[in-house]
């Protein structure tokens, strides 16, 4: 039969027909992380035809009419995988003598032996057909149906083409190069289908980015203000984790993955191999992402999206990261290693590109959130995301051991400083926006300078909003001390209080009125400037409430809503042991001992004047109660009494146990006087209307008048009464 001449060695990127052309696009192997176009040749195809036919031909003339001609068959394809052991067996024989000539110093002054024709054609026939035969779908290419060892086969087949090339200028070796070299080729196609068939398996299993990834556990809001935390997807361990970190493929379908990338590679096909291998193992990575939600933003995508969709976006990012790099990476590093077994170079090539092409993706998108307007809500989110980059870097470091480097000597990867340059790049601009979003929160308070009064003295929004943001920012404590460590600018040490702008830095040496400007705390303290930035924080706080007390006429009321301020922020900082840490004890002790005086000053603005009323001083002139002078002193308490009650129940004190001390404090001191008073004396009043007239309250009574104060609801006396 006439066959087509093929040159010996000729290769292609890709040796398939239009059919697998058209198979290999519908996977899409054009990746946003990096695509890789396989170029394509096409098959001899009246080769092919005119094989497809003889087969047709003997298995007309070999089908069996009857069980005894099923039996002549069975003995004849036994005969035939015995004809093609011995066949086998005359080819090694051959390429024995042509490997030895090869090992002389001058081979091509040695008189090349004689090729056995017949059975190089036999032998090269018989693995055509083989390979045919699976391609027709026939029967299905495995372990269970691989009666001539195809693999061995196509090895010496890559053998035969290598030997005779050293002698390639004898003409006598010209069709078994042509032959040989022509289904060389086809079996390398043949080979590239199965690789990529078997690639494609892992449908059947999780894809690598969806592995390891462990029950989200709450840990903190993910924005200031809210509970729900999704973004928290916490890096497995090995023991945690064995049954999530399964391997994609079965151990049976890796090893034949890696006998076909050994076949190829030793065949000189290894580009093509690495190439299917790598096109197959990014589809495979970027389907785990959208399997898991994860979308590619662009850097104008997210630039324009509004925060609660950000934050959204920010929280798959974290889930996505930590998944990929506590877990797919390290999967897909040993699959490259697995598959290409025994060439170490090229499965470090190919992960240090897969590794590569999947960290720069990923940091893309922080480099948009990076760019974005810095707003107080995003200080967590950030700080996420600079804990995932941090946390991240061992784990890369372990994928890229010294000696896998082609690079040789033990020196570190390449692709490693360059993923450790981008990560610390990165994380570094995040770290600089979280220290600026942070110092903004003095511009915050800086900035409420409102006019109106809270009602009842109760504790200021700008007061919570300030302890909360502190509370939830201190469970980070140890990420914003690193970040303040490493990424505050110490030229920031001052700012102008009356330019309201926190992002001038500039320090001018002509201004000498230090009323003007402040110091910075993290100037203050260099061992933490976080903590120096937290107390600055408090001080502004503290100056802001003692200024906006200052809006209340009535002094008492004052005092109270220095006391509710006071004692909400006392509270926060005892409920959280981080932000009481970095305040110290000394902090504390002095806010405790400005409660303290707002109560005094309490006491003394509301009940001195009460008191007043029940001192003896007046009443008797020469051991003569004075009766007008006593019914004036009764008139007045109970109109201040009233008149304080009325007031007073309308204010507001939230914190039940302030609430409760300041009702005791103010019984311990009236009721106690005023059963004095009424004791020595009651008696100088007539019974009846006159006593009725102006002891308008017993003490008991008193009592209960005073445990309505504070509850923000005015009480009527007289309704009541």
């Amino acid at each position: 039969m006439e066959r087509n001449q093929t040159p010996l060695r000729q290769k292609s990127s890709s040796f398939s027909s239009s059919t697998r052309e058209e198979k290999l696009r519908e996977t899409d192997r054009n990746l946003s992380l990096g695509s890789i176009r396989l170029e394509s040749s096409e098959r001899k195809e009246n080769d092919f035809d005119r094989i497809l036919e003889k087969m047709d031909e003997e298995n007309a003339a070999e089908k069996p009419e009857d069980e005894d001609a099923t039996a002549a068959a069975a003995a004849n394809a036994k005969e035939t995988v015995t004809d093609f052991a011995t066949l086998s067996e005359e080819i090694d024989q051959f390429l024995g003598i042509f490997f030895s000539l090869k090992a002389v110093p001058n081979p091509e002054n040695c008189t090349p032996p004689e090729i056995p024709e017949s059975v190089v054609e036999n032998f090269v026939t018989a693995v055509e057909k083989e390979i045919v035969k699976y391609e027709s779908g026939e029967e299905k290419w495995s372990p269970d149906h691989d009666e001539l060892s195809l693999l061995a086969a196509i090895d010496r087949i890559s053998k035969l083409t290598s030997a005779v090339t050293t002698f390639s200028s004898e003409p006598m070796y010209g069709h078994a190069m042509s032959r040989a070299g022509g289904v060389l080729h086809h079996a390398m196609s043949f080979l590239e289908d199965e690789f990529h068939a078997l690639l494609l398996e892992d449908s059947r299993a999780k894809p690598a980015a969806d592995l390891g990834c462990a029950s989200s556990k709450i840990k903190r809001p993910p924005s200031f203000g809210r509970r729900e935390d999704a973004d928290r997807c916490v890096i497995p361990s090995a023991e945690s984790n064995s049954t999530e970190s399964a391997p994609a493929y079965p151990p049976e379908t890796v090893e034949r993955l890696r006998a076909i990338a050994a076949a190829m590679i030793a065949a000189e096909y290894g580009t093509e191999c690495c190439q299917v291998f790598t096109v197959a193992r990014r589809n495979a990575f970027e389907a785990g992402l959208s399997s898991i939600g994860y979308e590619k933003s662009s850097i104008d995508d997210v630039l324009k999206m509004a925060w609660e969709a950000l934050e959204g976006e920010i929280a798959m990012w974290i889930k996505t990261f930590r998944q990929s790099v506590g877990a797919s990476l390290s999967y897909e590093h040993d699959l490259c290693h697995q598959v290409f077994a025994g060439h170490c170079d090229i499965a470090s090539a190919i992960f240090h590109n897969f590794a590569r092409g999947v960290v720069i993706h990923l940091l893309n998108f922080v480099e948009a959130v990076a760019m974005t307007k810095r707003s107080a809500e995003k200080l967590f989110k950030v700080l996420d995301m600079y804990e995932a980059l941090r946390d991240s870097l061992p784990m890369i470091e372990a994928l890229f051991p010294a000696s896998e480097d082609d690079s040789g000597g033990g020196e570190e990867s390449s692709t490693l400083s360059e993923l450790r340059s981008e990560i610390n790049s990165v994380r570094g601009r995040l770290g600089e926006g979280a220290v600026a979003i942070f110092c903004e929160l003095e511009s915050s308070i800086k900035s409420d300078m409102g006019k109106t009064p809270v009602p009842g003295g109760a504790v200021h929004p700008l007061t919570r909003y300030v302890m909360n943001y502190l509370k939830y920012a201190c469970e980070y404590k140890n990420t914003l001390e690193q970040v303040f460590k490493l990424h505050h600018k110490p030229a920031a040490s001052y700012d102008d209080d009356d330019d309201g702008d926190n992002n001038n830095y500039s320090s001018s040496s002509n201004n000498n009125n230090n009323n003007n400007r402040r110091r910075r705390g993290p100037a203050a303290n260099s061992e933490n400037p976080f903590a120096g930035q937290l107390i600055e924080v408090m001080d502004l706080l503290h100056a802001n409430l003692d200024a906006k007390s200052k809006l209340y006429k009535d002094l008492a009321l004052s005092n109270i809503f220095l006391m509710n301020n006071g004692r909400y922020v006392v509270q926060k900082i005892k409920g959280s042991a981080e932000i009481n840490a970095l305040l110290g004890d000394s902090w504390g002790r002095k806010r405790s001992s400005d409660l303290r005086q707002y109560h005094k000053n309490y006491q003394r603005e509301t009940w001195s004047r009460v008191l007043a009323c029940f001192k003896d001083d007046g009443l008797t002139v020469k051991g003569t109660v004075q009766k007008p002078v006593l019914k004036e002193r009764l008139k007045s308490f109970n109109a201040m009494f009233e008149e304080i009650h009325k007031t007073q129940s309308a204010w507001v004190v939230s914190d039940e146990q302030l609430q409760s001390e300041l009702r005791v404090s103010v019984s311990a001191v009236v009721v106690p006087a005023y059963r004095s008073f009424l004791g020595r004396f009651s008696q100088y009043l007539n019974p009846g209307r006159q006593t009725e007239k102006y002891v308008k309250f017993g003490p008991d009574d008193l009592e209960n008048y005073i445990d309505e104060l504070f509850d923000g609801n005015p009480t009527s006396m007289a309704r009541r009464r």
